[in-house]
């Protein structure tokens, strides 16, 4: 232990004392978060400010004073379209859909046709796209209102449009519904940790490899196995103390919040971080042992960077399974790594209590990928292809 606790204070402060990787990681890694998480809020405040404006853009107003009317009295300004407006909507120059009205607005309405409007936007243009819904919402209360007097008049009661009444209700708690939006904070910290661990990891074997400084090293009398732990608790420090980082980093992040939806629903204190440092710590340990498993086997830096793109690509999609599974949460995601540990981080956005039986799967998998890689790298050491 003692030769291990040498090592590990070789291999820690090599890692530290590469300031610039190190710098690059922890902006990469640590700021990234925040930062998405800043541009995220900006946009949907964006999108509140102009659902607050209560503008509405339309092309010959002029043919229907009683829509006019009609949507003056919700408190909507009426905005004359520019000119070539289908052309700046196809460009994303102009933020905003266009109800495009008939010549022969009242005249059909007066005689009982439905006069045809045209609502214009392009889905490849996001800011107008997203008003449409605004609009159409707002032509079918227009429809109700008009239909309302016509059976009045009539001597209708409005009920009879209705058939049956349906009532929406929404089962998701507040948690469930502000996790929604913090669904990015779980990858991006499994990101951070991933980045933190793979430079330090490729360093301490492939690095040293290359660098020719391994041999002298495997001269000592030390132990193989003291040498490989020493060299995996620094590799594993160097991605907790990332993950630490990431995770802290989200707090202040909220600072900077623009929305005030956003900063309303989204739950992330200091509860919160610990528990996600405490499910990531074993994964960190986990990824720092299976970065240098497979580096160990590559004779120069950038063929082990190239074999770890597997462990990248891995950690990347694994997340994805629980967008694209619609059955909920199965059993067997808590023994996958990564996918484990994500599952365990969104059930602590939605403020659940975590079972002891979800976790102990995730902790000894991360268990046993150290005990299988950290052996693995032992063998390799002993062999003669490192010379």
């Amino acid at each position: 232990m003692n030769a291990a606790w040498v090592v590990y204070c070789k291999e820690l402060l090599d890692a530290l004392r590469d300031r610039r990787t190190l710098m690059m990681i922890v902006l990469s890694s640590v700021a990234m978060g925040p930062l998405v998480l800043v541009m995220v809020s900006t946009l949907i405040g964006d999108i509140e400010k102009r659902a607050d404006a209560r503008e509405i853009m339309v092309a010959g107003m002029q043919h229907a004073p009683s829509l006019r009317n009609y949507l003056e009295r919700q408190t909507y300004t009426v905005l004359d379209a520019v000119p070539d407006y289908e052309a700046k909507l196809r460009d994303s120059k102009l933020g905003k859909p266009v109800l495009v009205v008939p010549d022969t607005f009242e005249a059909d309405w007066a005689a009982g046709w439905p006069p045809q409007l045209e609502l214009l936007s392009s889905t490849s243009n996001q800011r107008a796209d997203t008003g449409t819904a605004a609009v159409v919402r707002l032509i079918r209360s227009f429809n109700q209102e008009q239909a309302t007097l016509r059976l009045a008049m009539r001597g209708v009661a409005s009920s009879a449009l209705e058939a049956v009444q349906l009532q929406e209700r929404d089962l998701a708690d507040p948690g469930t519904r502000a996790a929604q939006l913090t669904t990015m904070v779980p990858f991006f910290v499994l990101m951070a940790v991933l980045y933190g661990a793979l430079n330090a990891a490729l360093d301490s074997t492939a690095g040293e490899r290359e660098r020719g400084s391994l041999e002298p090293l495997l001269m000592n009398p030390a132990r193989r196995w003291a040498l490989v732990l020493g060299k995996w608790g620094a590799v594993a420090t160097v991605g907790m103390l990332i993950a630490v980082l990431s995770c802290l980093s989200f707090l202040p992040g909220q600072w900077l919040l623009r929305s005030d939806t956003l900063s309303a629903m989204f739950r992330f204190g200091l509860p919160e971080a610990l528990a996600f440092v405490a499910l990531l710590l074993p994964l960190a340990g986990a990824l720092a042992a299976v970065l240098m498993a497979i580096a160990i086997r590559s004779r120069s830096f950038k063929e082990a960077q190239a074999s770890s793109t597997v462990v990248v690509l891995g950690v990347s999609l694994l997340p994805l399974v629980t967008i694209f599974n619609q059955q909920g949460v199965m059993p067997w995601h808590f023994w996958v790594p990564v996918l484990a540990q994500n599952t365990l981080m969104g059930r602590v956005l939605k403020g659940e209590v975590l079972a002891w039986t979800d976790v102990w799967p995730a902790l000894l998998v991360c268990a046993v990928l150290v005990l299988l890689a950290v052996t693995s790298v032992a063998r390799t050491l002993r062999t003669a292809a490192l010379k």
